[in-house]
């Protein structure tokens, strides 16, 4: 099943609009902290509003504990940054791929960088630095559930 991850978040409001967003289309969303915020914060709660607690949330303490349990679940790595050469929208999703946001602040490091399957890029107009995580985050899944065929239909056969 897709994964979101987020490395070391440092927006609340982000991550509670990314924790909606896995809500509301069944995808489980990973914390790899430590966050730069609390977890509890009330920027989160806004962003999130009542679907936090129908979001599959897991939290790791660390960029190593995420690792291990990526290993354990055997799926691909696949982190969005600005350095990559290959856009999302030329790249082949599997359904056991996970989704890797770096932080707003700093990206990820090279240590993530290094232990990622496929680095891809959101092309953008030149002289653009990047946009909002939680907005890069939902054109990429929603292209990776499209291509996997794995969006849920509710009872009135909509999305």
């Amino acid at each position: 099943m897709l994964r979101i991850a987020l490395y070391q978040p440092d927006i609340p409001q982000n991550t509670g609009t990314l924790l909606r967003l896995g809500a509301c289309l069944g995808v489980a969303v990973d914390i790899i902290e430590p966050c730069g915020f609390v977890i509890t914060d009330r920027g989160l709660q806004r962003a999130g509003m009542d679907y936090l607690d129908m979001a599959a949330m897991r939290r790791h303490d660390s960029w190593t504990a995420f690792r291990n349990d990526l290993d354990q679940r055997q799926g691909r790595l696949i982190l969005l940054t600005t350095k990559a050469a290959d856009a999302y929208t030329a790249f082949r999703f599997q359904p056991d791929d996970t989704i890797l946001l770096g932080r707003e602040s700093a990206g990820a490091p090279v240590e993530v960088h290094d232990r990622a399957d496929a680095r891809l890029v959101i092309p953008m107009l030149t002289g653009r630095r990047s946009i909002n995580v939680a907005l890069a985050g939902a054109m990429v899944l929603g292209e990776a559930l499209r291509q996997t065929n794995a969006i849920r239909i509710n009872e009135e056969g909509m999305a």
